[in-house]
């Protein structure tokens, strides 16, 4: 008993220790379950993983059958190749090409009768043999189906329609509709399932929604088959018109018969008075028009019949037709009265519109206007102002300052006074070449011995001036006028030119426009260097009037009794107002 238990035990310890140098790394598990689909590809996993020293002589699978026989499917040596076995032969292959080391398996397409227990067998040198258990489990995709079915109104209660469905497992189904009705399913051994609704038919409830909803553990969301129901009923017909009055001579008049039902009718008939229609009145779908004007013999009693797959409906009209137009009519005359009325409304709110967005414009354009003539005023005034301030400055010739053009301006009062100067007479005291002139004989002369004019009543030349300032003044512009360019070719002096009187309107002589005048208050008598020929002027006072009309001839001109200066490049002329002329 002893030596018989020894050796038990040493037996067992030599069969865990193979055990533990067993490694398996898929499956990890001795027995492990497999799930698939039918006609899908499945794989069977088994991978051993050797020890130094150690190797796979053989792989082989086997199938467990009913009767508790294994059935052989495929072996692979390490040196001989694989082969297949049976019913499997061609339907498997290993999924790696070297089989001793990967030894998964491949059914290329798993049917149903593929579900069982599978045996992955491994045959190592010099530890023995390893074997990993697999149990298949096969789904089927349900298949499914629904088959509506056509009701007519006033049928009983009975199946409105019928989903089937075949699967592995077998699949649940379920009705979605709001229709009122009640659903019992049915199983087969076949592995089929089958789901009636059933319910009572009204009108009401043609086209609408009883989808037949299949579940199934190889779906993600269960799978929807769209239904509408279908419920026929008989038509229903009712006769409309475009008009509530019939009268002799009304054109275009029709009797509409409007039909309902399921299906809709496509057979539509019209009698009248029991018989045919009367002449020039024909039929048009639905629709029975008169092609002429009413008459008063087309009164009576008609009728529309209407047909279905299910039944028929007729309904009758009695027409009455007058020999005048009632007071719901209104003349085609009036309604055209009408439209011409509104047409006419329309066309003057438009020419209203026109006119007044013109008058808005026009009113705009003036506006505009104006207010581009006040800029241009405004900018004008500014160039004008800036004219004088250029004009009252500081002029760019050095000789002159812009407080002697003052000097320069003749009051504009002086030329157009009323009363001028006598002809100039000469003292016989005094030589007349010599360059000395003096007043005229019995005029009055003030502190300068310049001519005093009266004219108005109002004196023309102020009396009264600061002396020191006055001669300061005197004393530039006639330093100027002496290098200037307006002093006379003829040798006289620009501080004095005597001019030329002429008679105006019968009223004495006018006085010069230009008066110079000299320091100390007297006429200049510096004439310049003397020229022959004015020598003796005193003597033959003809001749020196003579040359001095001719000289001033050269530089000035007559012009609406007023002797002006003529103009040149170099000249500065001032408007008596102190414009630039």
């Amino acid at each position: 008993m002893m030596d018989l238990s020894g050796f038990c035990f040493a037996a067992l310890l030599l069969h865990f220790a193979a055990c533990v140098q067993a490694v398996f790394v898929e499956p990890p598990l001795p027995v492990t379950p497999l799930r698939t689909l039918a006609e899908s590809e499945t794989r069977l996993p088994c991978r051993y993983q050797v020890e130094e020293g150690q190797k796979v002589v053989q792989v082989s699978w086997s199938k467990e059958l009913p009767d508790g026989s294994k059935d052989q499917i495929i072996t692979a040596h390490f040196s001989d190749g694989y082969t297949e076995f049976g019913r499997y032969s061609g339907r498997v292959r290993f999924e790696s090409s070297s089989p001793t080391e990967d030894s998964a398996l491949l059914i290329l397409n798993t049917e149903e009768s593929d579900e069982g227990s599978f045996t992955c067998h491994i045959s190592t040198f010099p530890n023995g043999n390893f074997e990993r258990r697999l149990t298949l489990t096969v789904w089927i995709v349900p298949i499914s189906s629904l088959d509506p079915v056509v009701l007519a109104e006033g049928q009983s209660f009975r199946v409105a329609a019928a989903c089937r469905a075949v699967g592995r497992p077998l699949p649940r189904l379920s009705w979605e509709t709001n229709l009122p009705g009640v659903s019992h399913n049915r199983t087969t051994e076949g592995g089929s399932v089958s789901s009636y609704y059933s319910l009572h038919p009204l009108r009401s409830m043609n086209g609408k929604q009883l989808d037949c909803l299949v579940w199934h553990p190889a779906l993600e969301q269960p799978r929807r088959i769209p239904n509408r129901l279908v419920v026929q009923y008989p038509p229903d017909a009712t006769i409309t018109t475009s008009t509530a009055d019939w009268y002799v001579g009304l054109e275009k008049a029709e009797l509409l018969c409007d039909v309902g039902g399921f299906p809709k009718p496509q057979n539509i008939t019209w009698t009248w008075r029991g018989g045919a229609l009367p002449n020039g009145a024909s039929v048009l779908g639905g629709k029975l028009i008169f092609g002429r004007g009413l008459r008063l013999n087309d009164s009576g009693l008609y009728e529309c019949v209407v047909r279905n797959s299910v039944g028929e409906d007729r309904t009758e009209f009695l027409l009455t037709i007058t020999e005048t137009c009632g007071r719901t009519c209104v003349p085609d005359n009036l309604v055209l009265i009408v439209v011409c009325s509104v047409a006419g409304a329309l066309v003057l709110l438009l020419v209203s519109v026109v006119i007044l967005v013109n008058h808005r414009h026009q009113h705009r354009n003036k506006k505009l206007k104006t207010e581009l003539s006040v800029k241009t005023e405004e900018i004008s005034t500014l160039s004008r102002q800036a004219s004088f301030r250029r004009l009252n400055s500081v002029n760019a010739d050095p000789r002159v300052q812009g407080e002697d053009y003052a000097l320069l301006r003749v009051d504009s009062r002086m030329k157009n006074s009323d009363i001028s100067l006598e002809r100039p007479t000469y003292k016989g005291s005094q030589p007349a070449l010599s360059g000395k002139w003096g007043p005229a004989v019995g005029m009055e002369v003030d502190e300068l011995g310049r001519p005093v004019v009266w004219g108005d009543g109002r004196e023309e030349l102020r009396e009264t001036e600061v002396d020191g300032e006055k001669e300061e003044r005197r004393r530039r512009v006639e330093s100027y006028l002496k290098s200037s360019n307006m002093s006379l070719d003829s040798g006289l002096p620009s501080s004095l030119i005597p001019l030329k009187v002429q008679p105006e309107d019968g009223v004495g002589f006018r006085e010069p426009d230009v008066v110079h005048v000299r320091e100390g208050g007297t006429p200049s008598e510096d004439w310049g260097p003397a020229q022959p020929g004015l020598q003796g002027y005193e003597d033959d006072g003809d001749s020196s009037t003579y040359q001095i009309s001719e000289a001033l001839t050269n530089h000035f001109y007559y012009s609406n009794g007023v002797l002006r200066p003529k103009l040149h490049s170099n000249a500065i002329l001032l408007h008596p107002k102190g414009q630039v002329i």
